[in-house]
């Protein structure tokens, strides 16, 4: 019979279960919509509902029950954004709900951190930047504002770890999820006492760290029975999403990754990383890879987000995206002088320049596709610096590689050759192919990667192809 491994992804839009063969093939799929709700206590604040997120999983793999009849399914693996969870009792009840990353709430938790430790220290022991909703954040106010609670808490469970605990029952902490919290510290692989401190708790309120690619438990009866699967299905942990899709795309070791969609994310799988280094590079930050020992040092920062913004001032809705690259193209380089700062989160200076009465709208596309390239450059050459490596090539995935202008900007702009992926779930991908080896499927997680064919299609500079 068949054989074929079942990811269960929850993001923040959708909520999906894919379910993948040996080769890495999709066999079965479905997705319903996900989304964070307001929460009671202000309307403003916004929180994850677990109930709604196991009926949508619930949903999705009902859905595809009939299509995995043909198949002998070997086991399921859980994915989700990082940074999000809750605190539980013994029973793993939620004591306060899940506080989405997208809710406001944590800004000001952010500001006050910094004056009781530096967020270079921060960064230093954990890698991880300075984002209003990173897990250390969350925890500062539930302090705060609900102490006894904290104080009840038999555990925190992420979010990825809170879906296991409804499928298996056992209370465990992924590890590429602990990673992203910024209370865990990165060269020692263990929770950080001293960060601990700042929130008051101890490192015990975390449950054991699995790692990806172990077994969490087996799929209990209630948990089958909602989901429509068979009884006593091992459950191998996984966790954030990120490092799966690196290495579901296939990257090797000091291969920057480049996932361009609304932010574009650079990232690497490295066997150093310079911690102390990172706060020098806003947007810097740096997880756990997937595999032990490595590390995924990156930068991030609004890519796609721009083109979409200039798109809705100059073309009417609807226009494709193949009509604004078609006349872009025929601009030449540097745009005929129009430039374009494109930090329109963080610069008084974003926007414009060098503009004249014969700028077209194709003019400010061109010239924002050329001002994202320059920053895609100075990102490389700050990750290469903070992991100390050269790169060699690019790997590129995501809604923004179908771009072949932009992608050929990109291969000129950084000299190296600029390879691009014809696979868009990677996240899946790569959770599978751990849940393979997780499963006694393989001898490994790179055993299960090799079986697959990916497939890529190649830009490069100019240079190489004139000589």
């Amino acid at each position: 019979m068949k054989k074929c491994f079942l990811v269960l992804d929850c993001g923040a839009t959708n909520v999906r279960a894919i379910a993948l063969d040996p080769e890495g093939r999709i066999v079965a799929r479905a997705a319903v919509a996900n989304g964070s709700e307001s929460a009671a206590e202000n309307g403003a604040w916004q929180q994850w509902s677990l109930e709604a997120i196991m009926q949508r999983f619930a949903a999705c793999c009902q859905q595809i029950g009939p299509e995995l009849q043909a198949y002998r399914l070997c086991g399921l693996s859980v994915t989700t954004f990082g940074v999000d969870g809750a605190l539980v009792d013994e029973g793993g009840a939620l004591l306060y709900p899940i506080i989405s990353w997208k809710c406001p709430r944590t800004v000001s938790v952010m500001a006050k951190m910094a004056q009781i430790v530096s967020p270079e220290t921060l960064q230093q022991i954990t890698g991880v930047g300075q984002f209003s909703f990173n897990t250390l954040y969350k925890l500062a106010w539930l302090r705060k504002h609900h102490p006894e609670r904290v104080d009840r808490a038999h555990a925190w469970l992420f979010i990825s770890s809170l879906i296991n605990h409804r499928l298996t029952g056992r209370m465990t902490t992924d590890l590429t999820m602990a990673g992203t919290s910024q209370l865990f510290d990165l060269h020692r692989r263990q929770f950080s006492e001293k960060i601990l401190a700042t929130v008051g708790m101890n490192a015990d309120r975390f449950p054991e760290l699995v790692a990806p690619g172990e077994v969490v438990g087996v799929l209990q009866p209630d948990a089958a029975a909602l989901l429509g699967l068979p009884c006593d299905l091992p459950v191998i942990s996984a966790g954030h999403d990120t490092q799966f899709a690196l290495f579901g795309a296939g990257a090797g070791i000091d291969e920057p990754v480049l996932s361009s969609g609304t932010w574009e994310i650079l990232m690497a799988r490295t066997a150093q990383v310079n911690t102390a280094g990172l706060s020098r590079y806003p947007g810097a930050t740096c997880e756990l890879d997937s595999q032990a020992g490595l590390f995924n040092p990156g930068t991030q920062y609004m890519a796609s987000g721009v083109l979409e913004w200039i798109r809705g001032l100059f073309w009417p809705p609807g226009t494709q995206w193949e009509r604004i690259v078609a006349e872009a193209a025929r601009i030449p380089a540097g745009a005929e002088g129009v430039t374009m700062n494109t930090q329109l989160l963080d610069s008084p200076y974003a926007g414009w320049q060098g503009v004249s009465l014969g700028s077209t709208p194709a003019h400010f596309y061109r010239a924002a596709l050329e001002g994202l390239t320059t920053r895609l450059k100075e990102n490389l050459t700050a990750l290469e610096e903070i992991a100390q490596f050269s790169a060699r090539e690019l790997l590129l995935v995501g809604g923004g590689s179908r771009n072949a202008l932009w992608n050929q900007m990109k291969a000129d702009a950084l000299g190296i050759s600029v390879k691009v992926l014809d696979e868009a779930e990677t996240t899946v991908l790569g959770a599978s192919l751990y849940g393979w080896w997780g499963a006694g499927e393989a001898q490994s997680a790179e055993a299960a990667r090799e079986r697959v064919s990916y497939r890529y299609r190649y830009f490069y500079p100019k240079e190489q192809t004139d000589a």
